[in-house]
């Protein structure tokens, strides 16, 4: 070895060392941020759990008011931390869980008790329709992790816990109102109270389709039209709170009731699942579910050939209107679309 040779190699040995130290550190930094990331969706849940929980130790000293506003912030909470994980892309299994425990304190545990402390504290067995909805509470959202993995797609599979939740303890606030006192609080409020949360116990538990809120769009038309509407909904919320949240969660029940009864009185199909991903989502990493109308049309069976044979092609007099022709290139986009969705 040549005497130029032993500080060149300590020189390269030092370099390595360096940039290893260098290269350890950022590791550590991107680490540490990388946890810092994951814990903020479910900063935002622990929020609603705290906002829930306040709800109760208000219901309790009698400030029904306060209770029903700290609701609303737990569900503002619930709206943001499925956002929040999907903007960050920290989405878990374990968020699912954790956000589900947690929505059935804020609008499960929390609205049936403001219901008992208001109406049902007289009465022997009123209290049954509180353990009622907490029951649909429960098994709505289980049923809302099995079904749709903890994560609506484009509509909600029965009505969100967060809506009953709010119309049930935001009616106080509208019963406190001039308008209220002057028109509406001759009528029987407990009996209805208890028709209420019947209703939306079973809408809960229902394969109504309820539209989830959509973001903020300013790319289209229709997109504007939405993020302006949401805009005056906002606006309106802030401005006359009190008038503004029970109507609207009422509306937003009704809606979806109706308007599944409207199309099924038009004996609509949908063209797609509206349970799945809109088609700028259909490139994700889930699963396809096929699209089986046979039990909504009652279409009679086509038995297949004895010989092993495709089964018969249907008459054209018993094909139904909008049908394709099987093996025709309009079927085969139509059976495409049909298990894509």
């Amino acid at each position: 070895m040549s005497p130029r040779e032993g500080p060149r190699r300590r020189w390269r040995r030092l370099r390595a060392n360096g940039s290893r130290r260098s290269s350890g550190r950022t590791r550590n930094r991107q680490s540490r941020l990388r946890r810092g990331v994951i814990i903020l969706p479910s900063a935002f849940t622990l929020g609603n759990l705290f906002f829930g929980t306040y709800a109760i130790v208000a219901a309790l000293r009698g400030d029904f008011a306060w209770s029903a506003w700290f609701l609303v912030f737990a569900a503002t909470l619930d709206l943001l931390d499925g956002r929040v994980a999907r903007f960050t892309r920290t989405g878990s299994d374990f968020g699912a869980e954790l956000d589900s425990l947690t929505d059935a304190v804020s609008f499960g545990v929390a609205p049936a008790l403001v219901m008992i402390l208001l109406y049902f504290q007289e009465s022997d067995w009123g209290w049954l329709a509180a353990f009622a909805y907490l029951a649909a509470v429960v098994v709505r959202l289980a049923r809302f992790n099995v079904e749709q993995g903890g994560e609506a797609r484009r509509h909600f599979h029965g009505l969100p816990t967060p809506a009953a939740g709010l119309i049930l303890v935001t009616h106080h606030p509208l019963s406190r109102t001039p308008f209220f006192q002057q028109n509406l609080a001759s009528l029987p409020w407990p009996e209805i109270m208890v028709i209420v949360m019947v209703l939306v116990s079973i809408l809960m538990l229902s394969h109504v389709p309820y539209a989830k809120m959509p973001g903020i769009d300013l790319r289209s038309r229709s997109g504007v039209t939405r993020t302006a509407l949401m805009a005056g909904g906002l606006g309106l919320a802030i401005a006359f709170p009190a008038y503004w949240f029970f109507p609207a969660f009422a509306a937003y029940a009704l809606w979806g009731l109706l308007r599944s009864v409207f199309l099924g009185l038009l004996d609509r199909l949908p063209e797609r699942d509206p349970l799945m991903d809109t088609p700028d989502e259909l490139d994700s990493d889930v699963e396809p579910r096929e699209v089986d109308y046979h039990e909504l049309t009652h279409e009679p069976d086509l038995a297949p050939d004895p010989e092993g044979g495709p089964p018969p092609e249907p008459d054209e007099r018993t094909r139904r209107p909008g049908t394709r022709k099987p093996g025709s290139a309009e079927s085969d986009s139509f059976q495409s679309k049909e298990i894509r969705s």
